[in-house]
């Protein structure tokens, strides 16, 4: 019988240290947030959603695409 209150200390301490160990370690930074990606209706290319350009309900990856031309 006190083997195994022995044993079951020896458990909850390993478990203790383990716990407060992983208490004091670093926190990791969460993930970089996740984009809507849209894509150009001129060339295709594939950007965020904020760095586009909203013009007559389609998505432009410049003002040049936007009025028709094509970047040279």
């Amino acid at each position: 019988m006190g083997r195994l209150i022995f044993i079951i200390l020896i458990i909850v301490l390993v478990y203790w240290l383990f716990k407060s160990y992983r208490r004091n370690l670093p926190k990791q930074e969460e993930p970089a947030k996740t984009q809507d990606m849209v894509s150009c209706a001129q060339c295709g290319i594939n950007l965020p959603k904020s760095e586009s350009l909203f013009v007559d309900g389609k998505y432009y990856c410049s003002a040049a695409h936007s009025r028709g031309q094509a970047d040279k």
